[in-house]
């Protein structure tokens, strides 16, 4: 297995991923998202995969086929009146492949992350977790990450 930036060839490949996230959240929160969809289009994969700001990876086999990606995005406070201007690796999307998990693709893919935050100047890596994902919050603490904060609703009837 080999962890790379992604490229056009991954579209495809990083799609069809994007389609088994959905349904996760489709079938934990139905009012909320709707399925099967994908949250990018391959225009949309394109211009992502091509931004600096905003490094995609995917976890590739032997035969460089998509296993599992993590999408980040860079984040950092610039002049704000009550944030300090730490810089951050927030995770948008990690996702292996649901017929081969369990084989450590996506802690290898995270340590990626870990890895390309620091050699990047970054002070911490966040994201965000649906409380429906219970399997996600499982695996990310197992990761060693801890809340930084927590978003509440009400839904209203």
């Amino acid at each position: 297995m080999q962890i790379r930036r992604a490229t056009e060839k991954d579209i495809e490949g990083v799609g069809r991923l994007l389609v088994q996230v959905n349904m996760v959240h489709h079938e934990g929160r139905p009012d909320l998202f709707n399925g099967p969809a994908q949250k990018y289009n391959a225009e949309q994969l394109m211009d992502i995969f091509e931004d600096d700001d905003r490094p995609v990876f995917i976890a590739a086999d032997d035969r460089d086929q998509v296993m599992g990606y993590v999408f980040c995005v860079f984040q950092q406070h610039i002049r704000d009146s009550i944030m300090t201007e730490i810089r951050t690796l927030y995770i948008d999307d990690l996702c292996v492949d649901e017929k081969i998990r369990g084989q450590h693709i996506g802690q290898k893919l995270y340590q990626y992350v870990l890895d390309y935050a620091r050699q990047h100047g970054c002070h911490n890596v966040t994201l965000h977790v649906w409380s429906c994902n219970t399997s996600a919050m499982k695996f990310y603490e197992k990761c060693g990450l801890k809340p930084q904060y927590v978003s509440m609703e009400q839904v209203l009837e």
